[in-house]
């Protein structure tokens, strides 16, 4: 199944294109947790720190459906 995704801020440097927001389209199985997506992604979990599916923000155990789209942020700081 195909999901498409963004990855934002630092982790952008783990696209294939390298650039933030920009989205791609990744290959997974059915049943795949957003989990088994950032490993698929060499993306360590701890810098994975909030993501959405849909609009919606969910742990990384949630299941993923054929056409999710998938936004990843790294942890952010602020001052």
């Amino acid at each position: 199944m195909q999901v498409s995704v963004k990855l934002f801020a630092t982790l952008s440097r783990f696209a294939p294109h390298k650039r933030a927001s920009v989205p791609f389209e990744v290959e997974l199985s059915e049943g795949d947790t957003l989990l088994k997506l950032v490993e698929c992604l060499d993306i360590p979990p701890e810098e994975a720190k909030v993501a959405f599916v849909n609009g919606i923000i969910h742990n990384l155990d949630h299941s993923l459906l054929p056409g999710d789209e998938i936004g990843i942020f790294p942890p952010i700081g602020g001052g």
